[in-house]
C-alpha cells in the first residue's frame, strides 16, 4: 500500500503549522459529565495530527484519511450540516465564529491512529487537533479550557451529538501518565499521578460505538426526566443520602438516576484510592462501575461483558469496566505492574476465542505508536 499524501502534494505547498491531540480512555465516571458530575479520564497514546496552511480566500479545503479519496471543501460563514465527518470541522469555524475570532480560508490535512468507534473519543481527538491547529495559524486567543469549550459546541450544536464536556477537556488538558480528576459544572481540574504500581490496560471489544442518536440519547432524556421528578436540573445535585427516594421513582428512571449517582460517589471513591495507591480498592470500584453500567444504565453488550469477565478474571488484573459512551467500544482495566503486555494479549485472544470478534489492544501501545508513527 502506498504511503498516504503528504500535504505538499495535497496542496502544493508545505504546512504553515501542525499540532496533535490524544485519544483517551474513562478510567471511571461515565455518564456524569452531562450531569454536571464528576469524571477521570486519562489519555492515551493514539493520537489525531491536523496540518494547516492559511489561504487567501474564506474557503476551507480539508483531507482526511477517513475518507482519502477527495479533498472536501466548505466556504466559512457557509457552514452546513449533513456532509459526514466533514461536519466535525465545519462546526469548529462555526463555533469559533460564534465567539467572534476571526478565521480566514485555510488547508487542512487530518490523519489519526485513534480508532473510530471504540469509545475512546475519537471525535474530541479530531476537534482539539483541528483547533490547536488553527490557533497556531490565526494566533487566537483562545486557553485549553476555552479550546475545549468550542470543540464541544461544535459537536453538540452542529454535529447534534449530545456530548458531555469531558471528552474535549481530556483532549484539551490531559497529560501521559496522569488522571484527569474534573468537576464538570466548574471545569475545575486535578492531575493525578497514575501509581507506579499499576498498569493500564484498554482493549477495543470491536463493537463500534456511536454517541449520535440512537439509545445513547434516550439514556440522556431518561436521566434527566428522574432528574426533574428528583427535583434537581442535574443529578449532580442530588448525594447517595436519598437512594430510598430515587428507588421510588418510575422502575427504569430509578435505575437511571441509580447510576449517575453512584457512579459520582465512585469517582471521589476512585481518587481516594489513587493517592493511597490502593489498587485492590480502584480495582473493586470499577468492577462496581461495570455492574451499574450494565445493570442500571444498561449501556454495555454482551461482547463488550465477556470482556470486562474475562479481563477480571485474569491473575494480573485488579478490576475492568466498559470505558466510554456505551454499547460497544472499548474495556478499561488496571493491572499489576509490569504485567500489561503480558496480560492485554491474552485477554484480547480469549475474547476472540469466545466471541468471534477481534479485539485490539489499545495500551499498552504497539512499538509503533510509542515512537509516534
Amino acid at each position: 500500500m502506498p504511503p498516504p499524501p503528504t500535504f505538499d502534494d495535497l496542496f502544493g505547498a508545505p504546512a504553515d503549522v501542525a499540532a496533535d491531540a490524544p485519544g483517551r480512555v474513562n478510567l471511571i465516571g461515565e455518564h456524569t459529565d452531562y450531569h454536571e458530575g464528576y469524571v477521570l479520564p486519562i489519555v492515551i497514546p493514539q493520537r489525531t495530527r491536523a496540518a494547516a496552511r492559511r489561504r487567501d480566500d474564506a474557503t476551507v479545503r480539508v483531507w482526511s484519511a477517513v475518507a482519502p479519496e477527495r479533498i472536501e471543501e466548505y466556504r466559512l460563514g457557509a457552514e452546513r450540516s449533513g456532509r459526514g465527518w466533514l461536519d466535525y470541522v465545519q462546526g469548529l469555524s462555526a463555533a469559533l465564529a460564534r465567539r467572534g475570532m476571526q478565521l480566514a480560508g485555510s488547508d487542512l490535512r487530518i490523519e489519526s491512529t485513534v480508532p473510530v468507534g471504540a469509545g475512546v473519543s475519537s471525535s474530541a481527538a479530531l476537534e482539539v487537533s483541528v483547533l490547536r491547529a488553527l490557533r497556531q495559524l490565526f494566533h487566537l486567543d483562545l486557553d485549553d479550557v476555552a479550546l475545549a469549550r468550542a470543540a464541544q459546541a461544535a459537536e453538540t450544536d452542529f454535529v447534534g451529538a449530545p456530548v458531555g464536556i469531558m471528552d474535549q477537556m481530556a483532549a484539551s488538558l490531559g497529560q501521559d501518565g496522569e488522571a484527569l480528576f474534573l468537576d464538570s459544572r466548574t471545569l475545575a481540574f486535578k492531575r493525578i499521578p497514575l501509581p507506579r504500581s499499576i498498569d493500564l490496560i484498554a482493549i477495543d471489544s470491536g463493537v463500534p460505538h456511536q454517541h449520535a442518536g440512537g439509545e445513547y440519547v434516550t439514556r440522556r432524556k431518561e436521566s434527566f426526566e428522574a432528574a426533574r421528578r428528583l427535583g434537581v436540573g442535574h443529578l449532580r445535585d442530588v448525594s447517595t443520602n436519598r437512594l430510598q427516594e430515587v428507588d421510588a421513582l418510575p422502575p427504569t428512571l430509578a435505575k437511571r438516576a441509580r447510576h449517575v449517582i453512584t457512579e459520582n460517589q465512585r469517582v471521589l471513591d476512585a481518587v481516594d484510592a489513587l493517592a493511597a495507591e490502593d489498587a485492590t480498592r480502584l480495582g473493586a470500584i470499577l468492577n462496581a462501575s461495570h455492574v451499574s453500567m450494565r445493570d442500571h444504565y444498561e449501556m454495555s453488550t454482551p461482547e463488550v461483558d465477556r470482556l470486562v469477565d474475562l479481563a477480571q478474571r485474569h491473575p494480573d488484573v485488579y478490576g475492568a469496566r466498559l470505558t466510554g459512551g456505551g454499547f460497544g467500544g472499548a474495556v478499561v482495566m488496571i493491572a499489576r505492574r509490569n504485567t500489561a503486555r503480558r496480560a492485554a494479549p491474552q485477554i484480547a485472544e480469549a475474547y476472540g476465542s469466545a466471541t468471534g470478534k477481534t479485539a485490539t489492544v489499545l495500551v499498552p501501545p504497539t512499538p509503533d505508536e510509542r515512537n509516534g508513527t
